[in-house]
């Protein structure tokens, strides 16, 4: 019996550390109009389309991690429209102020606005590695944004992240 509650002690000492393992951080991004971009109708019903676009981004306010800042990097997203709505997926890489790079996920929605360009966009992400530093990162967050008026998409991040321990 001694054994057991030793056990559970132990176990809960250890989800509590990794649980206080994660740290939260967030950030401003700002993505340009996409370059390049494709679309294709789907003429299953009308505005039914399927597209990929390659956008270039800037942190205007980084996301620290583990002490280094985010600075620029990519998404890659493939999206299905439906009249004013769109759903979204894709893969992010980050360029960190040390050179290192860390990879995410994202999955949402943006709603469209005049002349077909987003208005809004909200969705969720995770991460699914890294380089150097950032290694075996692990973590999740949301994001939400809304298009400028030079027709970029500018969207706040928040989420956490852990890191593997040192060996």
């Amino acid at each position: 019996m001694k054994q057991r509650i030793i056990w559970v002690f132990v176990l809960g000492f250890a989800l509590a550390s990794a649980a206080a393992a994660q740290t939260k951080t967030s950030g401003t991004i700002s993505c340009a109009k996409p370059d390049p971009t494709y679309s294709l109708d789907v003429a299953d019903r009308a505005g039914h389309a399927l597209g990929l676009s390659k956008y270039a981004c800037t942190w205007t306010k980084g996301m620290v991690i583990a002490g280094v800042v985010t600075k620029d990097g990519t998404d890659v997203t493939a999206s299905d429209s439906s009249g004013m709505r769109v759903r979204l997926s894709g893969y992010h890489v980050s360029n960190m102020a040390n050179g290192d790079k860390i990879f995410v996920r994202f999955f949402g929605t943006e709603t469209e606005g005049k002349g077909g360009k987003p208005a809004t966009s909200a969705g969720r992400w995770s991460y699914t590695g890294g380089t150097g530093k950032f290694k075996g990162i692990t973590g999740k967050g949301t994001y939400k944004g809304k298009t400028d008026a030079n027709g970029n998409i500018v969207s706040d991040v928040e989420g956490e992240y852990t890191l593997p321990a040192k060996k």
